[in-house]
């Protein structure tokens, strides 16, 4: 499949994901603040990974950041000197840097779509970075699209970099529509605190524009993009949510 057909076969994706982190904001917040996605634990994996295997200076490309309030918290007391985050969502954008305005540290921010913005980091050839974040953003894309940002994020990371994916992912003998079904069952169960619209949206969403990988998947993608190993961090206790690290 050739990049511009990736580009194309995004658009739609592209637009349901801007209109969900746009129009639904309120929803969005209320998630990360009741910890419905586990973002808590998560984030405290990560702040313990980058604390400890980052001795030295370390620059980070954070794809589909958000409002980048989880990160900001990891980072600190990290090494970090340089951050660079990718958005679709101009609103998420604004909030992000005055929630990072606080980091002693190089901070930039690219509005546009990560399909699109990652292989333009590629060819300018001007950005490189010890580490890449992907949180709960790739699984918005195709398996071809995946193979293809994969593949960039290893061109764009220095030598000995590491890229880090927060995701959601489907048990190996688990087909897309049985892991939605699951995770669908676990919202109504345990996210108590939204209404029946918020539930009827968030199954919506997942329903149009989740498409989660199984671990073996996602290591053999690692493989073809000559990652040197892989392993994971994290597994959340409803095995729906891992961090994963691939090693260049």
């Amino acid at each position: 499949m050739s990049e511009q057909s990736l580009l194309n076969g995004n658009e739609d994706l592209s637009a349901q994901t801007y209109e969900f982190f746009n129009n639904q904001w309120k929803l969005y917040q209320k998630l990360l603040t009741n910890n419905y996605m586990g973002h808590r634990e998560l984030y405290s994996i990560l702040h313990q990974f980058l604390a400890s295997y980052f001795q030295k200076p370390f620059s980070l490309l954070d794809l589909g950041c958000g409002d980048a309030s989880f990160i900001a918290q990891a980072l600190l007391d990290t090494t970090i000197v340089s951050y660079k985050g990718i958005d679709l969502s101009e609103t998420a954008l604004k909030i992000a840097q005055d929630n990072m305005e606080f980091g002693a540290y190089e901070k930039s921010f690219i509005q546009g779509n990560l399909v699109e913005v990652v292989p333009e980091l590629v060819q300018q050839k001007q950005d490189s970075f010890d580490t890449i974040l992907a949180s709960f953003t790739l699984h918005h894309l195709s398996l071809d699209q995946k193979n293809f940002v994969m593949g960039e994020i290893y061109r764009l990371l220095q030598g000995g970099g590491v890229f880090i994916l927060i995701d959601i992912v489907r048990r190996e003998a688990e087909n897309r529509e049985d892991y939605i079904r699951r995770y669908q069952e676990g919202i109504r169960q345990h996210w108590s605190l939204l209404t029946p619209q918020e539930i009827e949206m968030s199954e919506e969403h997942m329903c149009s524009s989740d498409f989660p990988e199984t671990q073996a998947t996602l290591y053999e993608l690692a493989r073809q993009h000559n990652f040197s190993r892989w392993d994971c961090l994290y597994r959340d206790p409803f095995d729906t949510t891992q961090l994963l690290c691939f090693y260049q």
